[in-house]
């Protein structure tokens, strides 16, 4: 009814998720007015493959809107201010990525039965809304993404691969016809349409609402690049990747949409903003028609992504800039004026001089060149007080197969506005640079990482950009290994700290979630064969070289990378005397999501590092830091 939806993480409310909705057509609405769909009560999020993703469908008319419950993972309908269950009690099973077709929700299933990593059970489903019951339509392999039905509701595509591959490792493409009642359900049964190689990540298929064709996005150039099925070549062949920031991770990744009249919309990453591109694609070739591309000149944010074409010429989709926060836009694609912010992650804004806009910028390392953004200190109101470089903190991002970004990020201007430097670096492994350079962590992490985080500090201290005495690194999950190898392994950084970090390679090979258990073949080597590799790489194990103070944040609920790491690296560092500090926060899982830990964490950090520095600062946090 030319409403748009989106979802909102909310910390202020223990990170729940909301659904909402903006009616703009609706005369009693004030400008940029959203109303909550789901209750107060509820939290939309899915736990599939534990960082969920893709967690509502829609269908086929605003009545009938379906949801993943968190705290039950059953699949819920809306009902005006309340919801209903359409799935049984119980929290065996959890379902993501789903489509509606005729009153069947066809989406990924995740059987916790048995909850040992090996023996759940993923599969793909349909599950009619009128009485709950299931079948099952793709099954026999290990993992399974992007179920899609195609315009006539007879075929299903979808995306599987099978340990020790990870979703940009390995990919297949599939169709089912769903439609022959005596078809297998085995996926081996079903059609191959990429990915026969073994070798090809394949991701986000899409079905063409008008010709009927299917397209997909994949590696095989060496970038991730857009396809139609039955074609070789691509599209729209770049030296660019399509699909969004870091695919693979999430489910529900849509890295490009098509309009009413089937143009295609898409984006990719250049220079570290977004290229919004539109093509025709309506006529059975390889190469589409009348290519259009639109950047910030043209009214749109700096970056953006997540794009869904609405009524008419108007597109909407999620983007933000340096000095505005992650914000849902709509854009006409006729008149290109500037992009009009429908909601905005914050209601907070920021004067100019306080903002620090981040430069792209590229630095010798190993293997030869490596990314990063680095923003300079700024704030208006202050100046520096010695002529010495500023401090600088190295962010390490998660993944570690994903990538950072130069949108609004109160996290990083947290510091630029207190007197620190930041480098936000992507290392190799990272995605968004093709495939050669998402590949060079292959059995390399924990080198190859280090090394460029590290090639980063000493590359802005030659520019005379930070201060050599005062380096300092933190990162989250894979980046916070990434922290504590680089504080355990190299000789640059007098500071870190890690949040939910890994610090045993073995523990977290033996104490995972099924998605990611057999993700350490490909960055490091076999277990428990290569284990000695395993024990080389684990920081943990290199107490002995560590020297400088490390503060380590966890959460108690996380799955992903269990408190038992960081509370072994904890008193480890305790028995070496080196001074640190174990913060545990109670209700969260992987990734802080509840408002007060998300600020206590910062607080911490700063407290952490005026501490071990000597830098004063006013109304610190009173931090307790052992063997300091």
């Amino acid at each position: 009814n030319g409403n748009v939806y989106w979802l909102e993480g909310r910390p202020q409310e223990a990170g729940r998720n909301v659904l909402c909705r903006y009616d703009p057509d609706d005369p009693n609405k004030s400008e940029r007015d959203a109303v909550d769909v789901t209750s107060k009560e509820s939290n939309a999020r899915t736990r599939v493959h534990e960082y969920g993703g893709g967690a509502v469908v829609f269908g086929k008319d605003e009545d009938e809107i379906y949801y993943s419950e968190f705290t039950t993972q059953r699949l819920m309908k809306c009902v005006g201010a309340s919801s209903e269950p359409i799935t049984p009690e119980g929290d065996r099973f959890r379902y993501a990525d789903g489509v509606f077709n005729t009153d069947v929700i066809y989406c990924v299933r995740e059987d916790h039965d048995n909850p040992v990593p090996k023996h759940v059970v993923n599969e793909v489903v349909s599950i009619n809304v009128k009485d709950g019951s299931m079948k099952v339509l793709a099954t026999g392999n290990d993992f399974y993404a992007h179920p899609r039905i195609s315009p006539d509701g007879k075929k299903l595509a979808y995306v599987t691969w099978n340990h020790p591959n990870m979703p940009w490792d390995a990919t297949e493409l599939r169709v089912a016809d769903i439609s022959d009642s005596s078809l297998s359900n085995k996926s081996s049964d079903h059609e191959l349409i990429a990915g026969e190689d073994g070798d090809t990540s394949i991701i986000q298929p899409a079905w063409h609402p008008n010709t009927g064709d299917l397209f997909y996005i994949s590696d095989q150039s060496g970038h991730y690049n857009i396809y139609r099925a039955g074609f070789e070549s691509s599209i729209l062949p770049m030296e660019h990747d399509f699909g969004g920031r870091a695919p693979g991770w999430g489910l529900g990744q849509e890295g490009y949409a098509f309009t009413d009249d089937g143009l295609l919309v898409t984006e990719y990453s250049k220079a570290g903003s977004s290229v919004l591109l539109v093509a025709d694609v309506s006529q059975k070739d390889a190469a589409a028609k009348n290519v259009q591309e639109f950047g910030g000149k043209d009214g749109l944010p700096m970056m953006f992504g997540g794009m869904s074409p609405g009524a008419g010429d108007d597109l909407y989709f999620v983007g933000g800039s340096p000095s505005t926060p992650s914000s849902v836009y709509k854009w006409n694609l006729k008149s290109k004026g500037p992009a009009e912010i429908l909601a905005c992650s914050s209601s907070l804004s920021f004067p100019e001089e306080i903002i620090s806009v981040p430069k792209l910028i590229e630095f010798p390392t190993t293997l030869g060149t490596a990314y990063g953004y680095y923003y300079a200190p700024k704030n208006g109101g202050y100046t520096c007080s010695t002529d010495k470089a500023p401090p600088l903190l190295v962010k390490a991002h998660g993944g570690p197969t994903a990538c950072t970004g130069a949108s609004f990020n109160a996290g990083i201007q947290y510091w630029t506005s207190r007197g620190f430097a930041i480098l936000d670096v992507d290392y190799g492994g990272s995605t968004g640079y093709g495939r050669d350079y998402r590949r060079r962590l292959r059995k390399s992490w924990g080198i190859v990482d280090i090394d460029d985080v590290c090639n980063g500090a000493k590359y802005l201290v030659k520019e005379g950009l930070a201060d050599e005495e005062r380096l300092c690194i933190d990162g989250g999950s894979a980046g916070g290994y990434t922290t504590l190898g680089a504080l355990a392994f190299r000789d640059v950084f007098k500071a870190g700290t890690s949040l939910y970090g890994v610090g045993d390679l073995t523990a977290l090979a033996g104490d995972t979630h099924k998605f990611e258990s057999r993700y350490l073949d490909g960055l490091v080597g076999m277990y428990p064969e290569d284990e000695q590799i395993y024990k080389e790489r684990s920081p943990i194990e290199s107490v002995n070289t560590l020297s400088c103070p490390i503060l380590l944040l966890q959460g108690v609920e996380d799955k992903i990378v269990p408190p038992n790491q960081a509370e072994m690296m904890y008193e480890a560092l305790l028995k070496k005397g080196i001074p640190t500090c174990l913060k545990l926060y109670e209700g969260e899982q992987h990734g802080f999501r509840q408002a007060e830990n998300i600020e206590d964490a910062l607080d911490s950090e700063l407290a952490f590092y005026g501490k071990v520095f000597g830098i004063e600062v006013p109304g610190a946090l009173d931090l307790k830091v052992d063997n300091l």
